[in-house]
């Protein structure tokens, strides 16, 4: 582990970058900055995000939205004081559908990313993520933790450009002293997210909408640790906020069984689906929980949101889209 620094400060940003900006995570950031009087460059190629993610910032003084492959060399029109580097495809559906642009996200975007931060003296935040641990020997995953990963497994893909993103982010803050942080995104989930993204909490919801039975893979033992996105928002901006270079867990210590998702979503939907159990994906991590230590004590950072509170909020959020 190659954590440095101490903890929060009163960092406060003029002008923030978020690449992938138009996703999930990527436009809560984007609202969370401009609520925080930043101005906000959203740089985004939409291959997973979406122009309506953004849409209700479109308009507002301090928003930009830029179309921009990352994996191009980049510039901003004003100087900027942060660079947050979320672009990446991010659930397998996509990542599976776009190996070879996922690996260049995450090597060649984060070299232009921790470029365009050296060019201004920002400081850089990596989005990387849990899937660095693969699946995991040691539980729960702690940050000295070196992950068992599959370097030519189906998921070797995303995991393996995460990777090497933090290694490129590292070496580069070694070498050429950019401020640059990284930091490992375990579960997120709530509104924004696409309904047929691949992913557990999305899947289960559309499918408790319709009526469906919740496809559950394999037995349904597998364990996740589900963070709402209000709570990832939150960790993220104290990590950039803070001197440290991590990498440093975000997630929820809270873990749960896939089956007992499932049936708490139904319970919370209101739903009479059932339950069908599918095959289990190839290399699909038997269990997934952070070790949040380090960010409870060096970032003052926790949860704060209930999976009940978070699980009702996000399937309002589907409900009322279902609806519209």
């Amino acid at each position: 582990m190659v954590t440095s620094g101490s903890a929060a400060s009163a960092r406060s940003w003029a002008h923030a970058v978020v690449t992938g900006g138009a996703g999930f995570v990527g436009s809560h950031l984007c609202s969370s900055l401009l609520a925080r009087g930043a101005t906000v460059t959203c740089v985004d190629d939409f291959c997973t995000g979406t122009p309506e993610n953004v849409a209700h910032l479109k308009g507002r003084t301090g928003f930009t939205l830029l179309r921009r492959d990352v994996t191009e060399p980049f510039d901003v029109e004003r100087p900027a004081d942060l660079v947050l580097h979320f672009a990446s495809p991010a659930s397998p559906a996509d990542y599976l559908r776009l190996p070879l642009h996922t690996l260049e996200t995450g090597s060649l975007g984060t070299r232009n990313a921790l470029a365009l931060a050296r060019r201004h003296g920002a400081r850089f935040v990596l989005a990387s993520t849990s899937e660095a641990y693969g699946d995991p020997q040691q539980h729960p995953q702690n940050e000295r933790y070196w992950g068992n990963v599959n370097p030519v497994g189906p998921r070797s893909v995303y995991d393996e450009a995460k990777r090497f993103g933090e290694a490129l982010t590292i070496a580069e803050a070694g070498s050429n002293g950019t401020d640059a942080a990284v930091v490992r995104l375990f579960n997120t989930y709530g509104p924004r997210m696409r309904g047929h993204d691949g992913r557990a909490v999305p899947t289960f919801i559309r499918q408790a909408l319709a009526g469906e039975p919740l496809t559950v893979t394999g037995d349904g033992t597998q364990t996740r640790s589900l963070a709402y996105i209000d709570d990832t928002v939150r960790g993220i901006l104290a990590m950039a906020a803070s001197d440290l270079r991590g990498p440093v867990n975000i997630g929820n210590a809270d873990e749960i069984t896939m089956l007992d998702l499932a049936h708490k979503i139904i319970q919370l939907a209101g739903s009479r689906s059932t339950v069908e159990f599918i095959g289990r994906p190839t290399d699909d991590p038997a269990v997934r929980c952070p070790d949040i230590t380090l960010a409870r004590g060096k970032l003052q950072w926790a949860p704060a949101v209930s999976a009940d509170e978070g699980l009702a909020r996000t399937i309002e959020w589907f409900r009322a889209r279902a609806a519209a």
